[in-house]
């Protein structure tokens, strides 16, 4: 599907609607409804306290909600996906019905079909496809946007997986060009597709930093735009002061934002909207003169 090196390689995904802006990095929004987020410890569980949330992300510059009703952390226990459906559906529902980009967080087939039909325009899918071989086919017949994440084992399992023989980020573009090919073998098209290398899933602290400097090696060579979600995720501790709960690590969050910006990356998934923003404006300005 996807050769090693392309020359052109894409800038976003289609279809998309125009009114997101073009040319900078976008601004994902995480609303986790789920009781056991590692990262909000379920603020936002409710459907009311989802949607109020979704709203306010909006309001300080959000461009698209990725709302979710799993937990993917690692030891996070697995939940049906009727019950993940009965979570995100009152959510996406009105926030679609507003005009809102809504992508949904899943790996399962079944919740990605229903959120399409409430009104999402993305399915973000953490497994890449691993979780459910009913993702792909579902994927093509939509023509939905996909984000393809690449993942080893479970969230149970995930921790004790990451040996990459020739290199993280070797092993990454070969893991993603696999999930690649199953996704032409489906029928669906290079222009829906994006990629992720999945920081911090099967992947070690130094590893997850490793693939952040190689965002525009993964762009370069799979040819597809590319999501980084660094927000809150553990590898920042190393850069966040001794101890910091992940909430305290949003600085460096921002930090990452500022340099995958700059690195050509087409979105980045954030829990936290205003310093994320100022972080793309400052990476805009500082490769605009260059």
């Amino acid at each position: 599907m996807v050769t090693e090196h392309q020359d052109a390689p894409r800038l976003r995904p289609e279809p998309l609607p125009g009114s997101l802006a073009d040319g900078r990095c976008l601004l994902m929004g995480i609303v986790n409804v789920t009781p056991d987020s590692f990262s909000d410890g379920g603020r936002w569980s409710t459907p009311e306290a989802a949607i109020a949330h979704a709203r306010e992300l909006l309001a300080q510059g959000a461009d698209i909600l990725d709302i979710g009703g799993e937990s993917t952390r690692p030891g996070a226990t697995p939940i049906s996906p009727a019950d993940e459906a009965e979570r995100v559906l009152p959510v996406i529902r009105p926030l679609a019905a507003e005009g809102a980009v809504v992508s949904v967080d899943t790996i399962h087939a079944s919740t990605a079909a229903a959120a399409l039909d409430a009104g999402a325009l993305i399915i973000n899918d953490v497994s890449g496809g691993l979780a459910d071989p009913a993702m792909h086919p579902l994927v093509a017949s939509s023509g939905a946007v996909y984000i393809c994440q690449h993942w080893r084992g479970t969230p149970e399992t995930m921790n004790e997986l990451t040996d990459y023989p020739e290199g993280v980020v070797t092993g990454v573009e070969a893991e993603l060009r696999r999930r690649l090919d199953s996704l032409a073998a489906a029928g669906a098209r290079d222009s829906q597709i994006v990629v992720d290398p999945g920081l911090g899933f099967a992947k070690t602290h130094p590893q997850s930093w490793e693939l952040l400097a190689a965002t525009a090696r993964l762009r370069e060579d799979l040819g597809l735009p590319v999501l980084i979600g660094s927000s809150r995720k553990r590898f920042l501790a190393a850069a966040a002061p001794p101890g910091a709960e992940p909430t305290g690590r949003d600085a460096a969050t921002a930090a990452t934002t500022a340099l995958a910006a700059a690195a050509g990356a087409w979105a980045v998934r954030v829990h936290e909207i205003p310093a994320n923003r100022d972080a793309i404006r400052t990476a805009s300005l500082w490769k605009d003169p260059r």
